[in-house]
């Protein structure tokens, strides 16, 4: 596929015009300089999994409205490389399935002969805000969610008509409306309005039913998620009459996995609404055997009387606290996985690890998010001796 059309200005993808092998060597290298700088032993580092697919593989994009240059036409997209002021329109981005950008085309010129304004992070004035599009992709369904001020004067019901027109290949399910008057350059949700449809979108993932509400988190790169997650639950050796621990759980994919494996299973988030997603999740699949407990890791574990036979980790971009850290520890479970989204601060963590009685078996990094800079890994951590 040729450049992006976008690449000049976008800061999306690093990786523009960069040969597919040569970005794996390049991730690949990078996890294994990390280890050998920090002095990680690994007994197996295995090769790097590449990306299912490496172009149409995001299912979420949340657009800002804004102009490229001040006082210029409005835009819709994503911020400009260095610029943060202004706004690139990226609707040709690779990343996304082609409904993506002919939603956000569709919003820009509505909204362009409307005479609407973007909401200005100076003067906090305006209308328009950001534009989020969501997508199912095993179910293809298709969420729309246009975030504005309060100001008064954008007309719903031509919108919902300009959208419910569209030559669309997947089923668009609901149309939303949030309101931010927040001064922040967040999508913040004051209140949020069912403009048409309905105010979520289903998925399904590892032959489990999830419904995806308009702000919870979920997996941006499903088939590769997929993947991942089902490579690190195949590491652990046998889960039958165990309790396995899953930390920083999210909306609960893998406790949901485990649960139809081991005797019971507790994941532990720090986000609430993440927390009641994973409980509706779990109900809607008939999974009776899966606790979910919303607070910070080291706190809850701190409560929880229960012991975990095994532990799966897959903490946020700034890895594992010390704190957390010896609290897993000092259960002594013979085996943890490591799921990993910042190969950074794995390794700070994995030496941690070590130094207190672990040693990593394997290690193997994979690509989901082919032409960016992110690498995931999955490491299956044991009990020395």
């Amino acid at each position: 596929m040729e450049i992006c059309k976008h690449d000049e200005f976008c800061g999306g993808c690093i990786y523009q015009g960069t040969p597919y092998e040569e970005q794996l060597r390049i991730k690949e290298q990078e996890v294994l300089s990390l280890l050998e700088k920090k002095g990680v032993a690994c007994g197996e580092i295995l090769p790097i999994e590449p990306a299912p697919s490496q172009y149409r593989y995001r299912n979420k994009m949340e657009y800002t409205f804004g102009d490229m240059e001040k006082g210029g036409d409005m835009t819709l997209g994503m911020h400009r490389k260095k610029h943060f002021m202004s706004i690139v329109t990226v609707d040709q981005c690779q990343l996304v399935h082609e409904d993506f950008n002919r939603v956000l085309r569709a919003t820009l010129d509505f909204c362009q002969e409307k005479g609407y304004s973007f909401y200005h992070k100076k003067s906090h004035k305006g209308l328009l805000r950001h534009l989020i599009v969501r997508r199912g992709v095993h179910t293809g369904e298709l969420l729309v969610n246009l975030v504005t001020s309060t100001e008064p004067g954008f007309d719903e019901e031509g919108y919902v008509q300009l959208l419910q027109q569209l030559p669309l290949e997947h089923t668009l399910v609901g149309i939303l409306r949030t309101f931010n008057d927040s001064l922040a350059d967040a999508v913040k949700c004051d209140e949020l309005k069912t403009l048409w449809g309905r105010d979520y979108y289903m998925e399904r993932i590892m032959d489990l039913d999830f419904k995806v509400s308009a702000f919870s988190f979920f997996q941006t790169n499903v088939e590769a998620v997929e993947r991942l997650y089902s490579y690190a639950i195949n590491l652990i050796d046998d889960f039958s009459g165990k309790v396995a621990f899953d930390l920083f759980c999210g909306t609960g994919t893998i406790t949901q996995t485990l649960a139809k494996k081991a005797r019971k299973a507790v994941g532990v988030e720090l986000v609430e609404e993440a927390v009641a997603a994973a409980k509706s999740n779990a109900a809607l699949n008939g999974l009776d055997n899966c606790q979910f407990i919303a607070g910070d890791v080291f706190e809850v574990l701190e409560t929880v009387t229960e012991k975990p036979d095994v532990i799966v980790v897959d903490p946020p971009r700034m890895g594992i606290s010390p704190k957390a850290l010896d609290k897993i520890i000092s259960y002594g479970v013979e085996q943890m996985v490591y799921v990993s989204c910042n190969p950074k601060t794995l390794v700070e963590n994995l030496y941690y690890l070590q130094y207190y009685g672990y040693e990593v078996k394997s290690l193997k990094p994979f690509d989901n998010f082919a032409g960016t800079r992110h690498t995931e890994c999955v490491a299956l951590v044991v009990r020395k001796g």
